[in-house]
């Protein structure tokens, strides 16, 4: 590598890093996005769904090994949203982001996924992240799962679908199984944000803490990372209130990876968040823990084994 490249690829670093510090200082968010977001890769000519399933069918009868990803720009209520089809038979793996992240949290991920299970493999930028389009207003949980739902729905994939989220998510993934839960064969949940975790008194105390963190965001140069918090915490109490409301069906498995040391500094709010997640396992007989031991919340980027395995095991197990 030259010098001038060398150059300007630490540069690059030292925006992705800052970004990330931008997001980490909002972990009460966002529920703490670690890594900076990227632009995911993939072909520009989107394929149709039909030709997806032919492909797919192809791919599974011949052993070849996995294509590389399609780019489908997929509208929903008036905005495009950018999913990423890598062909392959069912059950469909569908891999979602954390908070402040696009699909290229999962780049090495899903095509290693791709080649252990043979399975479809689709990611997907929520919006404002990546390739899809920026939407005005508050961040809505529900709303992004309407995103993923017509997405899905527009690629055929109705079924037998295993849905892997990670930290903000789990919000995601909550509202798409409540709505859909015959649409899912089961769920790995990565140290995602789940109802459990939001008492009235925790939401409470984490607008407050939050307060001068935003107006700080409110002060800096407007970029799409920093929209995407400050719409994010717009309706962060409203938002999770209603959220603790919610329950996981019971007839969806899932399994909780927890990190070790979970998106919070402070002992309160980490030792809450186990808390959780353990409840949220123990709350039915088709659900497990499993820790990733010496992690932090980005457990995607440190343990990409563990949430492979976990994936494989489900797809043996409920695919």
């Amino acid at each position: 590598m030259s010098v001038m490249n060398s150059s300007a690829s630490s540069s690059r670093r030292r925006r992705r890093r800052q970004a990330a510090l931008t997001t980490v200082a909002l972990a009460a968010v966002v529920t703490g996005a670690l890594v900076a977001c990227g632009n995911s890769t993939g072909s520009a000519v989107a394929a149709t769904p039909a030709a997806a399933g032919r492909h797919s069918a192809t791919a599974a009868a011949t052993g070849t090994a996995a294509a590389d990803p399609s780019l489908h720009m997929i509208e929903n209520n008036g905005h495009k949203l950018a999913f990423h089809v890598t062909p392959g038979h069912l059950p469909a793996i569908v891999l979602d982001a954390g908070g402040g992240l696009d699909s290229s949290q999962w780049k090495k991920i899903a095509p290693a996924l791709a080649k252990k299970t043979g399975s479809e493999v689709i990611t997907y930028d929520r919006t404002g992240m990546g390739k899809s389009e920026e939407i005005i207003g508050s961040w809505n949980a529900e709303n992004a799962a309407s995103d993923l739902e017509a997405g899905l729905t527009k690629l055929g994939v109705t079924h037998n679908v295993i849905l892997v989220s990670h930290s903000q998510a789990g919000e995601v993934a909550t509202y798409f199984a409540k709505k859909n839960p015959r649409r899912l064969s089961g769920a790995v949940l990565v140290d995602a944000s789940l109802p459990n975790f939001y008492t009235d008194s925790e939401t409470a105390r984490i607008e407050a803490a939050n307060q001068g963190q935003v107006a700080a965001l409110d002060g800096q140069l407007s970029t799409r990372v920093t929209r995407q918090l400050l719409a994010t915490a717009s309706n962060y109490g409203p938002m999770h209130r209603a959220y603790h409301a919610v329950s996981w069906p019971k007839s969806v498995p899932a399994t909780v990876i927890a990190s070790s040391a979970t998106p919070f500094d402070t002992p309160e709010d980490a030792q809450l968040w186990r808390d959780a997640l353990r409840q949220f396992a123990d709350a039915s007989a088709n659900r497990q823990l499993v820790v990733a031991e010496k992690t932090s919340h980005d457990i995607p980027a440190e343990r990409p084994d563990v949430v492979i395995k976990a994936v494989e095991n489900m797809v043996k197990a409920h695919g």
